[in-house]
């Protein structure tokens, strides 16, 4: 029996994890773990999850569960942001001669990602740029949070249109997805670990590894898990 463990960056993507990816899984016979929030600081010895932005805390915590865990049927996997991720992420200077091609970069990093950890069973995942991304997958979800937001709804439908894939909306510290959304829907930074899952919920997996490619090579290569 294959499981795994996936570290989540932050509630929203372990609610989105649990809710949608677990499922979804466990049809290829991979069942998962409830997902676990990463670690960002270890202090008197007690670990402090969520965040994902401290490298070192981040990659202790994965391999304790490495070490716990021996069997060759267990496999760990991540979800963290490309966007304001730590400057001490290994590979990240050398990434930077190539910040324009945003796919390249973040596959780049993955690669590093899981040379540092040197472990087999890990694959390592980085959203491009953000989780919120997902959500330009179908701006539609939005009437979920206001049946009167048509004009709000064409904004961000514009800004998707302006892109190849939603993966590709840059991570600048005002447009980034998240800050997009919340300039059209301010309530949705207050409850982002709620709304976030619940619209990716409306817009579906299919849809969101449609519009998302380096979303859905992950999500192929966890479900290739079970037959492995």
């Amino acid at each position: 029996m294959v499981r795994l463990y996936l570290f989540a960056e932050g509630q929203t993507e372990q609610t989105f994890a649990d809710n949608l990816i677990k499922p979804h899984l466990a049809q290829y016979q991979v069942f998962m773990h409830n997902p676990v929030l990463i670690a960002h600081a270890k202090k008197k010895g007690r670990v402090h999850r969520g965040g994902g932005h401290n490298y070192i805390p981040m990659k202790n915590d994965i391999m304790r569960f490495l070490k716990q865990e021996k069997s060759s049927e267990v496999f760990f996997t991540t979800m963290i942001d490309l966007y304001a991720i730590d400057p001490d992420f290994p590979g990240l200077a050398e990434a930077e001669s190539i910040r324009q091609d945003p796919l390249r970069r973040v596959e780049f990093l993955e690669q590093r990602f899981a040379a540092d950890i040197g472990d087999k069973r890990f694959i390592p995942y980085i959203q491009l740029h953000e989780y919120e991304a997902y959500l330009f997958s179908d701006p539609a979800c939005f009437e979920y949070l206001s049946a009167e937001s048509t004009k709000e709804i064409e904004a961000l439908q514009s800004v998707a249109n302006q892109y190849q894939t939603p993966e590709l909306i840059n991570d600048g510290q005002q447009t980034a997805p998240s800050k997009r959304i919340m300039a059209q829907f301010p309530d949705y930074e207050k409850a982002k670990s709620t709304f976030g899952p619940q619209l990716a919920e409306r817009i579906g997996l299919q849809v969101i590894r449609s519009t998302c490619p380096h979303f859905n090579k992950w999500l192929s290569k966890l479900e290739s898990l079970g037959g492995e």
